[in-house]
């Protein structure tokens, strides 16, 4: 299977490079910290989320999304973060999105500490889905050379050599971001280790399948969640890096399917859900 490259990363790089530079510089009168976070999960609409949220008269976004303080940059310290944030106004919310932060083993202990009032949304999607887009923005980088298949059967030791120096080396850092495909897909544990550092009523999570299907009516109540008055952006368009055409191959996703009926269940019970991805095949 030929892996097509694309440039992508390497823009990204110089944008949040430059973006970093400028934060150092505002550093010096630097802003406030964000009133509320998306936090996750990747290839779960955040992206979209995060346009709609910034559209709303009364909030102000980051200087970009995946600012990523709590989970990659947190050792450069809250004046640095604080820079990619507007100065402090009155009946202004400010936020920053950056899907690492669920998954990512410290960050919500970070945030807590850091941000005591904030509050965090979570998108969950059907984990078999979210998986395989995930492998496909991986293979879209030039970053994958196996199959969905083989990427899945290699997974696990994959991050068990990523995090042998900690979940906050370089190499945990690429391979958890670039290759947990099913790991990802594990939302309980995720959700639990948030439960436990910040309280569950300041913690929105949404069925991202939900949001898709009427993202005006989620809008509302995550507009309510943040105390924010009702708006409607100008349209509900789709935003993505990328269009996903067909489906993972059946088997693999036959496999996965029963590998998250367990995680699914325990998502469930966490929530107070039912089943959100039965399993139908």
């Amino acid at each position: 299977m030929r892996v097509v490259m694309n440039h992508r990363p390497t823009v990204d790089t110089v944008r949040r490079a430059v973006r970093s530079t400028r934060a150092w510089a505002r550093a010096v009168a630097p802003g406030a910290l964000p009133d509320f976070l998306v936090v996750g999960a990747q290839r779960c609409g955040t992206t979209s989320l995060h346009r709609y949220l910034a559209e709303h008269p009364q909030v102000r976004a980051a200087t970009g999304k995946e600012i990523q303080f709590f989970s990659i940059h947190y050792g450069r310290g809250e004046r640095w973060y604080r820079g990619h944030f507007p100065a402090p106004m009155a009946g202004r919310l400010s936020f920053e999105a950056s899907p690492y932060y669920l998954f990512h083993p410290r960050a919500a202990e970070r945030a807590a500490a850091t941000l005591p009032n904030g509050r965090f949304i979570a998108l969950l999607r059907d984990p078999v889905e979210r998986a395989y887009s995930h492998y496909l923005q991986t293979r879209s980088y030039g970053a994958e050379p196996l199959t969905f298949a083989e990427a899945i059967a290699a997974e696990h030791d994959r991050l068990a050599w990523a995090l042998r120096a900690g979940p906050d080396s370089r190499a945990a850092h690429t391979v958890l971001r670039r290759f947990s495909y099913a790991a990802r897909g594990r939302y309980a544990e995720q959700l639990a280790r948030w439960f436990r550092h910040v309280p569950r009523e300041r913690i929105m999570v949404v069925r991202s399948e939900d949001f898709y299907a009427d993202p005006a009516s989620t809008y509302a109540k995550l507009l309510d969640f943040l105390d924010l008055e009702p708006f409607l952006p100008p349209r509900f368009a789709q935003h993505t890096r990328r269009v996903e055409r067909g489906g993972p191959p059946v088997e693999v996703a036959r496999s996965l399917r029963d590998y998250f009926v367990p995680h699914n269940a325990r998502l469930a019970e966490l929530l107070g859900w039912p089943d959100p991805w039965p399993v139908t095949d």
